[in-house]
């Protein structure tokens, strides 16, 4: 994992806005924020898990494997989603993409971790979470995209132009 956004984020007021599109998961926001033991079995495309520790195995810290798993144990209606948890070695929450919420084998990326919320700050905060906190948001663009060639072609006249210039030197 890594390359996430490292960001602060204040609960009262901040929103995560998810592309559906880029992340193929369909709005609107289903959200739920519970332990493990109490995730419904589908019907959900952001999850907050409440569940800090990790139980299994009290000598490797609880990451987001960790939590992809034990949301995968309740969730059997397939989907890609989204899951916030408190990362236990990073001492902080951290945002996660799922491609699947259903498979502890989906790909996982972590798009954000939350910086100023750390410690038992950071602990308390995971329950206050609430569904205003995600918008998912289908994200047109209002300009037509270059096509590749034409971008290869430019770069390339550019890079010739300068190539010129250079050669002929000071006039």
């Amino acid at each position: 994992m890594g390359g996430e956004d490292f960001l602060s984020f204040f609960v009262a007021s901040d929103v995560f806005s998810i592309d559906a599109i880029a992340f193929g998961v369909a709005g609107p926001v289903r959200f739920v924020d519970s332990t493990a033991a109490n995730l419904p079995t589908g019907g959900v495309n952001v999850v907050v898990l409440q569940d800090f520790d990790n139980d299994a195995n009290p000598l490797t810290p609880f990451g987001a494997g960790n939590a992809a798993d034990l949301i995968a144990s309740r969730i059997t209606e397939r989907g890609a989603g989204f899951f916030i948890y408190f990362n236990q070695a990073l001492n902080l929450p951290r945002l996660v993409f799922s491609t699947d919420l259903s498979s502890s084998d989906s790909d996982l990326k972590v798009p954000a971790r939350m910086l100023n919320l750390t410690g038992q700050e950071g602990r308390n905060a995971i329950p206050t979470f609430t569904a205003a906190n995600f918008a998912i948001t289908e994200t047109t663009s209002t300009a037509p995209e270059p096509s590749g060639f034409l971008m290869i072609t430019g770069a390339g006249l550019i890079g010739a132009c300068y190539i010129l210039r250079r050669v002929r030197g000071p006039a």
